[in-house]
């Protein structure tokens, strides 16, 4: 009767052993699978959704993009340092960043300093400027042909055109140069000689009468910069250009998956 109750005892003893140590494995397993996801989302690759038409035609509303953050040398959490990259920001290229710290969407209780997406025009060193909506690089006029041109207009009145945000471009305009004198009050589409400050970029969308850019918050520290997007994995049309419900099933943009971002 006593070796009846040890081994029942014994019994139990090995049943629950072997649950926790199932638990155990399960647990391990988890983690490691978060662990690897956080290693992949932090200095590898990481999704991003664009919520504005800044970048129109470029990228549009509703699109999601693999971001490669490897590329320029992934971004050390919670510090101002990156890893080694691979490769420079150039001028053209779409790139992720964080943005400068915007004192008027922090009045409006919005996050002062966004991750944005936009396109790099400027480098350091860079003279640019802006004539009747048409961008100079160091003298040479920019080809318009991934960028929106028209300027929008809403029942014959147009937008306006000049904000006291612009006023930070006096603190890096050339005072002399063979351009010609920077405009005493910048505006959307009319302002610069600017020279673009070392270990600085200049950032524009392409929908360039309807993104809010280095024209506004100045100029973008290289350790700012997050990554690269490489192409559109998932898009859909979003609830502003569409009345269908679940538009995320309803109204998938099947040619722009798999679109590769220039």
């Amino acid at each position: 009767m006593a070796a009846n109750v040890v081994a029942s005892a014994r019994g139990k003893k090995s049943a629950q052993g072997s649950l926790l140590k199932v638990i155990w494995e399960n647990v391990k397993s988890l983690a490691g699978a978060i662990l690897i996801y956080l290693v992949i989302n932090t200095f590898l690759i990481a999704a991003y959704r664009i919520p504005s038409g800044s970048m129109i035609p470029t990228l549009l509303i509703g699109d999601w993009l693999f971001v490669n953050k490897a590329v320029y040398g992934p971004h050390i959490p919670f510090t101002n340092a990156h890893l080694p990259s691979y490769s420079e920001p150039k001028r053209g290229e779409v790139i992720v960043f964080v943005s400068p710290y915007q004192a008027d969407e922090a009045g409006r209780g919005d996050d002062p300093t966004p991750t944005l997406v936009k396109r790099m025009v400027g480098m350091p060193g860079d003279t640019l400027y802006m004539r009747a909506g048409l961008l100079h690089v160091n003298g040479v006029a920019q080809r318009q042909g991934f960028g929106i041109v028209s300027k929008p207009s809403a029942n014959g009145v147009q937008p306006m055109d000049v904000s006291p945000l612009f006023d930070w471009q006096h603190k890096i305009e050339a005072k002399q140069s063979r351009f010609g004198a920077a405009p005493a009050q910048p505006q959307l589409d009319n302002w610069g000689p600017l020279v673009i400050p070392t270990g600085n970029y200049f950032m524009m969308g392409d929908n360039r009468y309807e993104s809010k850019d280095s024209r506004y918050w100045g100029t973008v520290p290289r350790e700012n910069v997050r990554g690269r997007p490489s192409f559109v994995y998932y898009s859909y049309r979003s609830g502003d250009e569409t009345d269908r419900p679940i538009s995320f099933i309803t109204d998938i943009r099947w040619g722009r998956i798999g679109t590769r971002i220039h």
